[in-house]
């Protein structure tokens, strides 16, 4: 990896520490709770193991599913966000790393969540980070993330920084026809990909199924 990324990830990280700052008055300016219910009734299983990547502060989906009774293992590279998960999930198992770098044995996971986290990966990444999902996951097994779009950056394919609160972000994207493509090559099933606008902003929501 070249000093290029090296620097700029290292400055995501830092701007993710000073969120944690303002998070507070923050918290309830995205709501998710459709989304939730739905992604949780759709996985057909009442308890099991949920990964969280890029979990942050472990809300909503790490707090939803610890409250339904699920193991839930949370992975985030910022501390000062982790600190902030232990005080709302403190049941979670967390993980300090860069999403790239972690590693769980075949099936552990039922479900995995990528929330407004897996954008912020250089593109070439995203790929075989999506194809340890499919590991991860037990058969059947599902995932939920948000995905750039040009609703968002004004571009079909995107690789550069946007302003989020006051902040300079990396963002990464292909277009939705390249990414479902990865997704079928790398062996999922499609369940749903819906534009959702939330607190302002459209993302792309896509769920998947590892086949049984």
């Amino acid at each position: 990896m070249d000093a290029t990324v090296n620097a700029r990830e290292i400055s995501l990280q830092e701007i993710y520490d000073q969120f944690a700052e303002t998070y507070e008055k923050n918290r309830g300016l995205f709501d998710m709770s459709e989304i939730l219910n739905s992604f949780y009734s759709g996985l057909g299983i009442k308890k099991g193991n949920l990964l969280d990547m890029g979990c942050g502060a472990g809300e909503p989906f790490a707090r939803f599913f610890a409250d339904h009774g699920w193991s839930v293992t949370g992975v985030d590279f910022s501390q000062r966000m982790l600190a902030l998960a232990a005080k709302y999930v403190p049941e979670m198992q967390t993980v300090r790393s860069d999403m790239r770098s972690v590693d769980f044995a075949p099936d552990e996971f039922a479900a995995i969540t990528a929330i407004y986290s897996l954008f912020h990966i250089p593109g070439k990444d995203q790929v075989a980070l999506i194809a340890k999902f499919y590991r991860w996951l037990s058969p059947g097994g599902k995932a939920l993330f948000t995905y750039a779009t040009k609703e968002y950056t004004g571009s079909a394919e995107f690789d550069g920084y946007k302003e989020f609160l006051g902040q300079k972000l990396y963002y990464s994207h292909k277009t939705p026809e390249a990414l479902y493509a990865d997704l079928k090559n790398i062996g999922f099933n499609i369940d749903s990909a819906t534009y959702r606008e939330i607190g302002g902003e459209t993302f792309l929501w896509v769920t998947i199924t590892k086949p049984l």
